[in-house]
């Protein structure tokens, strides 16, 4: 049990490597020997819990956005109303500067992958499950207390709700501007208010 729990610790110290790894240098510029100077290990310790660099890469992918996702669970759990809860939401997306910016170089590296690799592609999915099911419940509860509109389709807008969050971060990442992280948590929160509010903000003229 004991060899078990190091074995995992020992995992997640190389997954965190491989985070600081590809936040600083970029997704093409990291190796095996590179993680492993990270993690301050010999590059065989990283080979024997992980078979090449893309397995370490797959298995940071699904650990990244895990625990993004349980994290922005425990959130709005914390919460009873709709409006809190989304006021939740969007506050642990927008977490800090700091941490903002080094999960979003990392995450758009992954994107960036992502359209030519199933396997990303795969994770990425789930992970944008995962957001739609917080957005479905947030809506569908909003729509009960009668504060959001309730001609709106909770599955087809949850979806919208996750887009517009990473719009707003990875604009305000464009920006490289500390300062105005605030400024765009608030911008986002507003404008996913507005679209729960008005459903004719999603209306195309046909």
């Amino acid at each position: 049990m004991v060899r078990y729990k190091k074995s995992e610790e020992k995992q997640k110290m190389i997954l965190y490597a491989a985070f600081q790894a590809v936040s600083e240098l970029g997704f093409d510029s990291v190796t095996l020997q590179v993680i492993a100077d990270y993690a301050k290990v010999s590059k065989g310790v990283v080979h024997y819990y992980f078979e090449s660099k893309e397995t370490v890469l797959i298995e940071l992918l699904k650990w990244l956005t895990a625990k993004i996702y349980k994290k922005e669970c425990a959130s709005i759990e914390l919460e009873k109303s709709a409006v809190k809860k989304l006021h939740a939401y969007i506050s642990s997306a927008f977490v800090s500067p700091e941490k903002n910016r080094t999960f979003y170089r990392v995450y758009l590296d992954f994107l960036a992958k992502a359209s030519r690799n199933p396997v990303y592609r795969e994770i990425n999915q789930q992970f944008y499950d995962n957001c739609n099911a917080i957005g479905k419940e947030i809506i569908q509860l909003g729509q009960k207390e009668g504060i959001f509109d309730i001609n709106l389709s909770a599955e087809q807008t949850a979806p919208k709700i996750r887009a517009v969050i990473d719009g707003y971060l990875i604009q305000w990442l464009m920006m490289d501007r500390d300062d105005l992280h605030k400024f765009y948590r608030e911008a986002c929160l507003q404008t996913v208010i507005s679209m729960l509010n008005n459903s004719s903000f999603f209306e195309l003229r046909k």
